[in-house]
């Protein structure tokens, strides 16, 4: 009788929650303004492309041009701290469309161009509706391969409330109430806020439409709203937690300023040469391509298990180094440390790239054993940061992310993972990748690679 009294309250509060939810987001716009009259376009002006915007019973709708880009309905105030919030619906799954916060035009390089950061709408199978988007800039900054479990919550064909919360430099997303996105980033204070009909190319998907209503911003005594512990944050702002991301428990694994936290993979002292630290970063020097030659490896003090571990990482030209994870030291190996590793990697100018089984000693790949499939857009540029991301599961679930979409995913100590291991150089070490817990690395392969904003958030 206890289990069913213990079932029967679970779903009890669970509704409770949801209607607090509810009615939190409803009441926090409630002595902020409209931005929409419901009857013109009042306050708003058409920019970029020639797609339509009009007024119909209280909603605004924009219809799709064949051969125009995106075009933009945009407010003619600019806005810094805001909560907003509106209602948003798009017919067809061959559409698309976003909202502009903080965003500029024409300015900076970007002629004719609306560029910032945008809360995407993606009635597509990829369904990223609530990612954030970097329109005409950066690109992708928030995909929901961070955040699965809010794929669903976009409704294609009806109304969808869309809560968008910009606070300082957090920036957080809501599609009916479930929390999405969560981005800390320092780049643009303030901006317009817009609407977009996207591009198209095709007759087909011409004359489809977006409609807007009740669209509502506050921007007097904002608090910013708790987001869930078990979703990601993209935290741009270097070596830095937000404090939500410490109240969920991340810490930072490199402080931007020390060694602290770290030691050479051969005795307990931090390498007294071959690594830098300047700047906020920490940078393993060039030897010439000669492996573990000159500082050698460095990995931290302590021992992880389950764990989310993210980090950013610059590459030089041809450039090779990798992250590796379980690490025991038993192997008392003469270069690198052995261990499952994320590799990082010059794809285009370092021969590792084409050694190996298919593509397996590529970027964020784990090499020697699986090939990442990494969409080359996000694959940034040589000498640009990149973000990587390891998380590992109590059930020994693994996955690699690169720049925020999965790349690969397999299980420690399946019968898949002991069969590669079996036609990789691993297989002269028993027990290869299978520890319990071990140390995380940062690997001096002889070429100049730096980090920064290592974080991880440890389990059980």
């Amino acid at each position: 009788m206890r289990k069913a009294k213990s079932i029967l309250l679970s779903f009890v509060v669970i509704p409770v929650i949801f209607l607090h939810s509810f009615r939190s987001s409803a009441q926090s716009t409630k002595s902020g303004q409209n931005l929409f009259d419901g009857k013109t376009l009042k306050g708003w002006k058409r920019l970029a492309g020639t797609a339509d915007y009009k007024v119909e019973n209280g909603v605004i709708v924009g219809t799709t041009v064949i051969n125009s880009g995106n075009t933009f309905l945009v407010t003619e105030k600019e806005y810094g701290d805001f909560i907003l919030e509106l209602d948003a619906k798009i017919e067809s799954p061959l559409s698309n469309s976003g909202i502009q916060v903080r965003s500029h035009y024409g300015s900076d390089g970007h002629p004719g161009r609306v560029y910032g950061r945008q809360v995407e709408i993606d009635p597509s199978q990829r369904s990223w509706s609530g990612g954030i988007y970097d329109e005409a800039r950066r690109d992708w900054l928030y995909p929901l391969d961070l955040n699965p479990k809010a794929k669903s919550a976009f409704k294609v064909g009806e109304y969808n409330h869309i809560k968008v919360e910009c606070i300082g430099n957090s920036m957080k997303t809501w599609i009916n109430n479930i929390p999405v996105a969560y981005v800390v980033d320092t780049i643009d204070h303030q901006g317009f806020i817009g609407l977009q009909v996207h591009g198209i190319s095709t007759q087909e998907q011409a004359d489809k439409k977006v409609y807007f209503k009740n669209i509502r911003i506050k921007t007097t005594d904002l608090k910013p709203t708790p987001f869930p512990a078990d979703i990601y944050v993209v935290n741009y702002v270097p070596n830095t937690l937000t404090q939500d991301e410490k109240q969920h428990g991340w810490k930072l694994l490199f402080d931007g300023k020390s060694p602290a936290g770290w030691r050479s993979a051969k005795n307990a002292a931090f390498p007294a040469k071959g690594w830098e630290i300047e700047n906020g970063t920490i940078t393993v020097l060039s030897s010439e391509g000669k492996e573990a030659a000159n500082g050698g490896d460095i990995v931290t003090k302590d021992l992880y298990s389950v764990f989310d571990l993210s980090f950013e990482f610059k590459l030089s030209p041809g450039a090779n180094s990798g992250v590796k994870y379980f690490v025991t030291l038993d192997e008392k190996t003469e270069g690198s440390a052995i261990g499952l590793e994320y590799q990082i990697l010059d794809d285009e100018l370092h021969p590792d790239a084409k050694l190996g089984r298919d593509g397996d000693r590529t970027l964020a790949s784990l090499y020697d054993l699986i090939t990442s499939d990494k969409p080359k857009r996000f694959i940034r540029p040589i000498g640009a940061w990149n973000t990587g991301r390891i998380v590992v599961y109590a059930d020994n679930k693994v996955e690699h992310y690169l720049n925020g979409v999965k790349v690969l995913t397999y299980v420690r100590g399946s019968k898949e993972f002991k069969d590669l291991v079996a036609i990789s150089k691993y297989h002269i070490w028993p027990d290869f990748g299978l520890a319990r817990a071990g140390h995380i690395l940062l690997q001096d392969h002889g070429n100049t690679v730096s980090f920064r904003s290592i974080k991880i958030k440890a389990g059980k």
